[in-house]
C-alpha cells in the first residue's frame, strides 16, 4: 500500500541513486568550466530551475547538490567538458559521466536575480538559518533530509517596492516575478523554501510566505477582513476562485490571516504553502507582537530565528506550540514490509487518535459535562490565593517582593508521565499507584494545612472540605511528601504512558535560553548580576524581547491548546467543537502539567519557610508575593552558610524553574489591594514603589 510517506521515501531513494550515479569534478574545476564558456550564474540557474546563489555555492564547494539537482548539474558539466575537448583546448583531469535522465521540467516561475547581502542589520539577534556544512552525500542524521534540501531557508517576506521582492531569513533578497497569488505559490515551491523535519518520522515544514501590506495590495488582497465573525475572505472572493481554477485547496479554516494552501501531492512531491497576511493581523495577534517598525528584511530574519529555534510559524503561537508537539512526536511512522514495501504504522511515541476525556476531566462545555455537578469536575488549575498579614512581625516589613518562576509550566511538562492512546479505564476503590497517570476521586480533607501557605490540593489555595478529583501528581505529592494516607473511591486510569513532552520542553527550553543569552543573560550569572540585568531588560532590543515573548507564548499556548474550548458563538450548548477531533486535545495532559507546576511551587515555598521562616502573602499562577526588609529578591531567597542558594527553595537565575524578580511594592500597597478585593500578585509588576 502506497501513501504520501511511502512516496516521500521512494523519492529519497531515487535521489540517492541519482547522486551515486552522478560524479562531479572538484569545486575549482566546476568554476573553470563555466568561466571558459562565459556562462553566467544566472543562465545556469535558469537552466537548472534553481537560484544563482545556490549555483555559486556549488562552485565554491560550500554546498553539494543532491538528487536530481546533482544529476542535472553533472550533465551540464560533462557537456561543457565535451565542448572544451572538441575545441582542442585540453581535457580536464576530472571528467563526469552523463546521467541517464534529464531533470524534471522547470516550474512556472524562477528566481531571476542574484542575492544581495544585507547592509546594516536592524536587530541585534543572530540571523537565522545559517548553513550547516556536511560531507558530500551525508545526511544530518538518519532519515533526515540534507540541510541543503531547502537552500532558500524556511520562509520569505514579500514586499512591493516597484517590483515584488522576497526577503529571506539569511538576510538575502530575491526577485519574485509574481502578479497573482497563484504565481507566488508556484514561485515559493520552485525557490526551495522549507525547513528540515524535526523528527525522523515527521514531514519537512512547508514553505512560509509572509505578505506585507504592500505585497498584499500588489496581489489584489483587501487591506482588511470584512468577515469579522469568521476572520477570513468571503467564499466568493475572486482570489479564491482563481485558486480553485488552478487546482489549489484551502483547509476548513479558509483564507484568513494564516492560510494553508495546497494541491493534491504529485508523485514524490508535496505541494503546500503557508501564507501569513500581515495587514490582517497575522503577526500582531494570536500571541505574536512583532515590532511594527521592522523592515521586511529584519522581519524575515526575526521569523527565521524563531523558525530555527522553534519551528516554522504556521499560525498563532498557540497553534505553533501544538504543532511542535506533533512535529517532535509524529502520530505515524514508516515500517518496512517483508516484501520490501513500506506501510504507515501508528507511532507509539506519538498521539495518534482523538480520545474522549474521563467525565471529570471534560471541559465544562463538553457533551460529557452536561448535567455534571461542579464538585464532580477535576479542578487542576493554577493558584489564585491571598491572605491577610497574620503575624505581628509581618506588619513590620516595609516591602513586598514578587517572585516569578521562569518557564514554570513548560518546566513542569518536563519528565511528566502522561497517558497516551488508550481510553481511560474506570475502576472503583483502586489502590493508589503514583506511576499510573489518571484522575482519582479521593478525600484529602484530613491533611493538616498551614494557613500561611496555599493548599497544594486546590486552585483556590483553600484546603479541601470533602472528596474531590485529583490528577496523579497531586495525589502522589500528598502521599509522598505530605505524609497522607489515601484510599481512592474511584479512578479513571491510563496504563499506557510515556514522557510525551520531554522533546517539546527541551526544544522550547533551548530556544528560551538562547534568546535570553542574546539579551545578555546567561545561566552562569551570580544572583546579584542576574537581578541587575533583569531590571534593565525592558531597555533591550525590542525585536529580541518580542522574540522572547513569542517563545513564552508558544509554550503557554501549546499547553492551553490541550484543553481548548469552543470559539463559535452560535454553537448550541454541549455540542462538540472541532478541537475535539484532534489527538492533542487532551485535558488530562494539561491537568497533569498544571498539577506538577503547582506542587513544584509549593515545595519551594515549604523549603523557603524552613530556612527563612517567611511565608507567601499572595500567589497567582506562577508568581508569589513575599514580605521583605529590603526592596530586592535577594532579601527573600534563602542562602546557605556557604553563600550559595538552598537546594529546593526559590533560587534566582534564568534557568526554567528558577525565579526572577517580578516586582517590588510597599506593604501599604499590598494591604490596600486586599481591601479593594484584588489579588496583589496580579498587579505587582505594573505599579512602582
Amino acid at each position: 500500500m502506497h501513501d504520501d510517506r511511502t512516496d516521500e521515501m521512494f523519492a529519497k531513494v531515487d535521489a540517492l541513486l541519482a547522486q551515486t550515479a552522478a560524479h562531479l569534478p572538484d569545486a575549482r574545476e566546476r568554476q573553470r568550466l563555466r568561466s571558459t564558456t562565459d556562462l553566467t550564474l544566472h543562465q545556469i540557474a535558469v537552466a537548472l530551475s534553481t537560484s544563482p546563489d545556490l549555483v555559486e555555492a556549488w562552485e565554491t564547494g560550500l554546498i553539494e547538490p543532491t538528487g536530481r539537482d546533482r544529476a542535472a548539474y553533472a550533465r551540464l558539466l560533462e557537456g561543457l567538458l565535451s565542448q572544451e575537448r572538441s575545441r582542442g583546448q585540453g581535457a580536464s583531469p576530472s571528467g563526469v559521466p552523463a546521467p541517464p535522465t534529464a531533470p524534471e521540467g522547470a516550474a512556472r516561475l524562477r528566481p531571476v536575480e542574484t542575492t544581495t547581502p544585507p547592509t546594516t542589520p536592524a536587530a541585534r539577534y543572530t540571523p537565522a538559518h545559517a548553513q550547516v556544512e556536511h560531507p558530500p552525500g551525508r545526511r544530518a542524521f538518519p532519515g533526515q533530509p540534507d540541510q541543503n534540501e531547502f537552500p532558500a531557508g524556511p520562509l520569505a517576506v514579500l514586499a512591493n517596492t516597484g517590483t515584488l521582492t522576497a526577503h529571506l531569513a539569511d538576510g538575502t533578497t530575491r526577485s519574485c516575478p509574481a502578479n497573482t497569488l497563484i504565481d507566488v505559490l508556484h514561485w515559493a515551491l520552485a525557490l526551495g523554501l522549507g525547513q528540515p523535519r524535526l523528527n525522523t518520522y515527521d514531514r519537512p515544514a512547508d514553505p512560509l510566505v509572509v505578505l506585507t501590506v504592500s505585497a498584499a495590495n500588489h496581489l489584489g488582497l483587501p487591506a482588511g477582513l470584512d468577515d469579522r465573525a469568521r476572520l477570513r475572505l468571503p467564499d466568493r472572493h475572486p482570489v479564491l476562485a482563481e485558486l480553485e481554477l488552478d487546482g489549489w485547496k484551502l483547509t476548513r479554516s479558509g483564507f484568513g490571516a494564516w492560510a494553508r494552501i495546497y494541491r493534491n501531492p504529485e508523485p514524490k512531491r508535496r505541494l503546500c504553502v503557508q501564507v501569513a497576511v500581515v495587514p490582517w493581523g497575522a503577526l500582531s495577534e494570536g500571541g505574536w507582537n512583532t515590532p511594527a517598525d521592522l523592515t521586511p528584511s529584519a522581519l524575515a530574519r526575526w521569523l527565521g530565528t524563531y523558525a530555527d529555534r522553534v519551528l516554522t510559524p504556521c499560525g498563532s503561537t498557540a497553534v505553533c506550540g501544538q504543532k511542535l508537539m506533533t512535529a517532535l512526536r509524529p502520530p505515524t511512522r514508516p515500517v518496512l514490509n517483508d516484501n520490501g514495501t513500506w506501510r504507515g504504522e501508528k507511532n507509539p511515541a506519538g498521539l495518534w487518535q482523538p480520545l474522549d476525556p474521563a467525565p471529570p476531566e471534560a471541559h465544562h462545555e463538553h457533551p460529557l459535562a452536561q448535567g455534571r455537578d461542579s464538585r464532580d469536575a477535576l479542578d487542576e488549575e493554577a493558584w489564585d490565593w491571598t491572605r491577610s498579614l497574620t503575624a505581628d512581625e509581618e506588619t513590620t516589613y516595609p516591602y513586598v517582593v514578587g517572585l516569578d518562576i521562569n518557564f514554570a509550566f513548560a518546566a513542569a511538562a518536563s519528565s511528566a508521565v502522561v497517558g497516551m492512546n488508550t481510553p481511560p479505564e474506570h475502576v472503583t476503590r483502586p489502590d493508589f499507584n503514583e506511576k499510573v497517570p489518571g484522575s482519582w476521586y479521593c478525600d484529602l480533607s484530613h491533611i493538616a494545612h498551614n494557613p500561611r501557605l496555599p493548599s497544594p490540593l486546590t486552585s483556590s489555595g483553600q484546603p479541601p472540605t470533602g472528596p474531590a478529583w485529583y490528577a496523579t501528581p497531586t495525589l502522589a505529592y500528598a502521599v509522598k511528601e505530605l505524609g497522607a494516607t489515601v484510599q481512592p473511591l474511584e479512578a479513571y486510569l491510563r496504563h499506557e504512558s510515556s514522557r510525551y513532552f520531554d522533546p517539546w520542553y527541551k526544544r522550547l527550553r533551548d530556544a528560551y535560553l538562547a534568546t535570553m543569552k542574546d539579551l545578555g543573560i546567561t545561566t552562569d550569572m551570580p544572583p546579584a548580576d542576574f537581578l541587575t540585568a533583569m531590571r534593565t531588560l525592558h531597555t533591550a532590543d525590542p525585536a529580541v524581547l518580542a522574540l522572547l515573548a513569542a517563545i513564552k507564548a508558544t509554550s503557554k499556548g501549546g499547553i492551553g491548546k490541550l484543553r481548548a474550548g469552543p470559539h463559535d458563538p452560535h454553537r448550541a450548548p454541549y455540542e462538540p467543537w472541532p478541537a475535539l477531533n484532534t489527538p492533542t486535545w487532551r485535558p488530562d495532559l494539561r491537568a497533569a502539567i498544571i498539577s506538577r507546576a503547582r506542587i513544584n511551587m509549593h515545595r519551594k515555598m515549604r523549603k523557603t519557610a524552613e530556612h527563612t521562616s517567611r511565608y507567601p502573602l499572595a500567589v497567582l499562577s506562577d508568581c508569589a508575593l513575599y514580605p521583605a526588609h529590603q526592596p530586592s529578591a535577594l532579601d527573600v531567597t534563602p542562602q546557605g552558610k556557604d553563600g550559595k542558594a538552598v537546594p529546593g527553595a526559590f533560587r534566582l537565575g534564568v534557568n526554567p524553574g528558577y525565579a526572577k524578580e517580578e516586582g517590588i511594592r510597599t506593604i501599604d500597597w499590598y494591604q490596600q489591594m486586599l481591601e479593594d478585593g484584588a489579588n496583589p500578585a496580579r498587579y505587582v509588576k505594573d505599579a512602582g514603589i
